[in-house]
């Protein structure tokens, strides 16, 4: 089944590839890997919370915002790429957990990015990560995620 297949069947619509916010661009295709920059969970070009997980945001919210930047950072990698139908799996998930004190959930958060992944690409998705809690992200956002995404 391709990608584009798996996608409609889980009902799952990609969005617009999120414009950069500093100098960078959104993912870089090198040999057989696709690179994305970090990605924030926009939704129609804002963020649907700022502020830290374990204060502002909860971890619950901040796991869907981190599925979101995963789907972020498919579209970034679908464009690069030429096409969703180019990615054939995943190879390492970076995430960032904008984490109040005393915050230890950041690989839950992080499943977030993790499960969506695998639900897309199966035992494709299985991939390598880190689940790094820090004291800011950018725009004040709860949650980042870069991933490497291997080409078919």
């Amino acid at each position: 089944m391709s990608v584009s297949d798996r996608l409609a069947e889980l009902g799952i619509e990609l969005p617009a590839v999120a414009a950069p916010v500093a100098a960078y661009v959104p993912a870089v295709v090198h040999g057989g890997l696709v690179y994305t920059s970090g990605q924030l969970p926009f939704v129609d070009g804002a963020l649907p919370a700022v502020g830290k997980v374990g204060a502002e945001v909860s971890a619950e919210d901040a796991k869907t915002y981190a599925r979101t930047c995963a789907l972020n950072a498919l579209a970034a990698a679908a464009d690069a790429a030429g096409g969703v139908d180019r990615i054939a799996g995943v190879l390492r998930v970076g995430g960032f957990v904008a984490s109040a004190e005393g915050f230890t959930g950041q690989p839950g958060v992080i499943n977030g990015s993790s499960d969506v992944l695998g639900e897309i690409f199966g035992d494709a998705g299985r991939h390598a990560r880190a689940a790094v809690g820090v004291a800011e992200l950018p725009l004040g956002s709860p949650v980042e995620v870069e991933v490497a995404f291997l080409l078919a």
